[in-house]
């Protein structure tokens, strides 16, 4: 058996919405493509996705695409989403996304974990992690605080 290496990373925003607006823009997959970079393709139902659902995300990488076949493992309104794939090169991915009221806002925090990795993570992909986060977080912000003007 090879070895592998666990990875975590977590980013969060303060956003000008109630977490139950938040997590329904979020946990909706053909939201995706409006805030992540490297999503371009979604075969989804158009609603927030809840535990027991599956959706496909296809998805650029360096070399190529990817598609992603992803499962609803966790979900509670207004408060929590994490869905679950597996890829070949990082082994199994789960993204976790948090909701919760601070004041007149939402914090709203997206955790990145790959309990197995194949290979160790590099410092330079955790600079792109993190800038690909920060971008796709103030694209949420962005998007749902826009619709509000």
């Amino acid at each position: 058996m090879s070895e592998t290496y666990q990875f975590e990373r977590s980013h969060n925003i303060l956003i000008d919405a109630a977490p139950e607006e938040v997590l329904d823009y979020v946990s909706n997959p053909n939201s995706w493509p409006e805030w992540i970079f490297a999503s371009h393709h979604i075969e989804s139902e158009d609603r927030p996705l809840v535990t027991g659902d599956t959706f496909l995300e296809k998805w650029h990488t360096k070399t190529g695409e990817a598609i992603l076949n992803w499962k609803v493992t966790d979900w509670e309104k207004g408060k929590l989403w994490i869905g679950e794939t597996h890829t070949p090169f990082t082994g199994t991915i789960i993204v976790r996304y948090d909701a919760e009221q601070v004041g007149n806002q939402c914090k709203y925090t997206r955790t990145l974990i790959n309990p197995a990795r194949p290979k160790p993570i590099t410092d330079k992909m955790i600079a792109a992690i993190d800038e690909e986060a920060s971008a796709s977080l103030l694209n949420i912000k962005n998007n749902l605080e826009g619709r509000k003007t």
